[in-house]
């Protein structure tokens, strides 16, 4: 027993005919580093472009997401020995909670979304980004036993009203947040935070946090695309809304209760996070210079017709131009 509470929650039971991919064998060190290749790298074989909401386009984004599975076992990841003074400075980060409850959010409503998807390519791809999320819960229970960090209590999830709803604002929550998350993950492993031996457990964990929002952004031109004219303008009103709800969500302005009336974490730990995991803190403009490398970084490998997440790049990008003007100016 590796003191792991056994988490129940199947796909297959929100997204009928789902097969979850089968245990994977033992594998040594040279099978280990082909299939992180192979997760990191991928292309279309055929040339031409892929044009949003043709079927190739589809089928493409598709492929690749199965192309590009990778079958590590949360069970046998090594959850190396720390010294204390760094178990300390882990346990005391802001995240473990938010990040524990985002991952159980993120599966249920992937797999509800799932679910109504006529396209047996498209619900397959997006049953099995609903598993892995179910996996990243799985690493994270783990680490959270392994170090002893205490949790808050996970509140209940219940599939949404609106599937395609919850699975936007679930789309789009992980388009900002991975694009912080890899900036704040390399500042850990700079600062030495995270030590190399924990940067590799959960490394793989990060990648796949690129696979998802890449196909999440496909998936959305895939889709909007084939949309009818009315059908479209509805589509497109739901995800201003969406927008709207996670910058409200964001700047602070709805905050969670916990039933002693006192204010629970947020989401809005981004700049929080990256003095926790810096000695001498960070800038804004430096973590979002770092942000831009890193995600440009973790996309390179995917074939360049496949479309990527803009809105936050180009906003981060156009943040750093602002401050190199102002300050060439001051």
């Amino acid at each position: 027993m590796d003191g792991h509470a056994t988490d129940t929650f199947d796909v297959a039971g929100l997204v009928p005919g789902f097969q979850p991919p089968q245990p994977a064998p033992a594998q040594d060190d040279a099978q280990l580093a082909a299939a992180d290749a192979r997760m990191r790298h991928w292309r279309e074989p055929a040339d031409g472009p892929l044009v949003p909401g043709s079927d190739r386009h589809g089928d493409a984004t598709c492929r690749m997401f199965r192309d590009t599975f990778n079958p590590y076992r949360p069970a046998v990841l090594d959850w190396p020995v720390l010294e204390p003074a760094v178990r300390d400075r882990i346990v005391a980060l802001p995240i473990w909670d938010i990040a524990v409850q985002t991952e159980g959010k993120a599966r249920l409503r992937m797999a509800a979304y799932a679910g109504t998807l006529r396209d047996p390519a498209m619900r397959d791809a997006l049953a099995l980004n609903a598993w892995e999320e179910q996996r990243h819960k799985d690493v994270l229970a783990r680490m959270v036993a392994a170090y002893g960090i205490d949790l808050a209590p996970e509140p209940v999830q219940h599939p949404p009203r609106d599937p395609e709803w919850g699975y936007l604002v679930t789309g789009y929550s992980e388009c900002i947040d991975s694009f912080f998350a890899f900036g704040l993950f390399e500042l850990a492993r700079r600062s030495g935070l995270f030590p190399p031996a924990l940067v590799d457990t959960f490394e793989p964990v990060m990648q796949e946090e690129c696979r998802h929002i890449l196909l999440f952004a496909n998936w959305a031109a895939w889709h909007r695309a084939r949309l009818s004219f009315l059908r479209r303008v509805r589509f497109e009103a739901k995800v201003a809304a969406v927008w709207a709800f996670l910058a409200w969500e964001r700047i602070g302005l709805a905050r969670a209760m916990d039933a002693d009336g006192a204010r629970a974490q947020d989401n809005n730990f981004t700049l929080h996070g990256a003095q926790s995991v810096a000695d001498d803190g960070v800038g804004v403009r430096d973590l979002l210079a770092l942000c831009v490398a890193e995600n440009d970084r973790r996309f390179a490998g995917y074939d360049e017709r496949l479309l990527r997440p803009r809105t936050v790049p180009r906003l981060a990008r156009l943040a750093l131009r602002l401050a190199r003007l102002f300050g060439r100016r001051r």
